[in-house]
């Protein structure tokens, strides 16, 4: 299972530290997905030795206007593994976009209807359930998370839509075991194969766009094959 994280300086513990709790949670990778002005300094294959976890390099871009969205999304999608949209006020944009890997938070400060899920699905847009709010705050915020996580649960069911579940975590005191989140999903109406889902997804979007990035990939679904004879 995977986790999407903000690292220093976009949260408070460095990539290095992250990974350190993750492993000892037992997650398999983690998706470094900083937003665009916050990014991480780090190596990648040496945190992985040091910790034996997969380091997903990712981004989530975060602004108001969708022209200079689409700039970004182009000049990343080549450089991250994992391309992430802040949710909000880019929600529609977001999921008309194929290149356009997860739409991180959308019912924070935004809304998803039946429009923009039919819209994920047919762009394979993954919509995030994000547990941040669930775990971390209470009263109220909490109460109309929860209700926000059920509407989007209907859609995501109802028109298969992809989705990835993350606690969102800035620190590594804010890390929670894969266990940890599928109580907390059992809690809220969701059964443990959902929540296992949405954990295994973003290493399933990591190793298909580690593929598509492949040499021997010109274009999503159009591979070269070797023709060597030894390969036969």
């Amino acid at each position: 299972m995977y986790e999407g994280v903000h690292a220093y300086p976009d949260g408070q513990s460095t990539v290095a530290r992250l990974a350190k709790t993750a492993s000892v949670y037992g997650y398999t990778g983690l998706v470094i997905r900083n937003h665009g002005d916050a990014q991480a300094e780090y190596d990648p294959e040496r945190v992985e030795e040091r910790y034996g976890i997969d380091i997903v390099p990712g981004i989530e871009i975060r602004l108001d206007d969708p022209g200079q969205a689409s700039g970004l999304i182009g000049n990343y999608r080549s450089k991250r593994t994992i391309v992430c949209v802040h949710g909000g006020s880019l929600n529609r944009f977001a999921v008309e976009q194929p290149a356009v890997d997860v739409l991180a938070h959308p019912m924070r400060d935004g809304d998803i209807n039946h429009v923009l899920a039919k819209a994920a699905a047919k762009n394979d847009v993954h919509l995030e359930f994000n547990f941040s709010h669930v775990l971390r705050s209470d009263g109220g915020v909490r109460v109309q998370t929860i209700q926000r996580l059920r509407k989007l649960r209907e859609l995501t069911d109802k028109y298969d839509v992809p989705y990835v579940v993350s606690a969102d975590a800035g620190s590594h005191l804010q890390l929670r075991a894969p266990r940890e989140l599928l109580a907390v999903g059992d809690t809220i109406g969701f059964d443990r194969e959902a929540i296992e889902t949405g954990l295994n997804a973003w290493g399933e979007l990591a190793e298909r766009n580690r593929i598509r990035r492949s040499d021997s990939v010109i274009e999503p679904g159009v591979r070269i094959e070797s023709t060597d004879e030894s390969d036969r």
